[in-house]
């Protein structure tokens, strides 16, 4: 009975089966390398990206925490590593005493121009070397209706 029910999955189910695994690897490879090269998370590397493209370069933590889907805790931990290293620091609200910001450091954009130009590649490579242009033109264009992507660039050398 349960294989007859795995073999009729509808085709939502082995969409999202395939979502799933497809993330899971290239994230799996690409954090593998990004933390050899640059001794980054995949998490940090986008609170580092999100912060830079951010005014002023910081960000309320309970925004920053709904935006990389980290719980309070998990981007309180995640701050703190970037904060020992000196990447981002704390920054305080002058208006509201309550209010807690991430700021990205002059050495977190540093970083994250360094990480971001091998970074960068290796993705194109992941990705280059099982669909051609058109093929991903039509990946982004179909991953893009599941909503909320924000696809503006980073230029690391900006």
């Amino acid at each position: 009975m349960m294989s007859q029910v795995l073999s009729e999955q509808s085709s939502g189910v082995r969409a999202f089966t395939a979502l799933v695994r497809a993330y899971s690897t290239a994230t799996r490879r690409l954090s593998a390398q990004l933390t050899a090269d640059h001794g980054l998370t995949i998490s940090d590397y986008e609170v580092l990206l999100r912060l830079a493209r951010a005014p002023d370069r910081r960000m309320r933590r309970v925004d920053l925490s709904e935006q990389v889907l980290l719980t309070a805790s998990g981007i309180t931990r995640l701050l703190d590593g970037l904060e020992r290293s000196g990447l981002v620091e704390r920054g305080s609200c002058a208006t509201d005493r309550r209010v807690v910001y991430a700021v990205l450091t002059d050495a977190g954009l540093t970083k994250l121009r360094e990480a971001s130009r091998s970074h960068v590649a290796q993705i194109d490579l992941f990705f280059g070397e099982r669909f051609d242009g058109d093929q991903l033109d039509t990946v982004v264009d179909l991953l893009s209706r599941l909503g909320g992507a924000d696809f503006r660039d980073f230029d690391p050398d900006a």
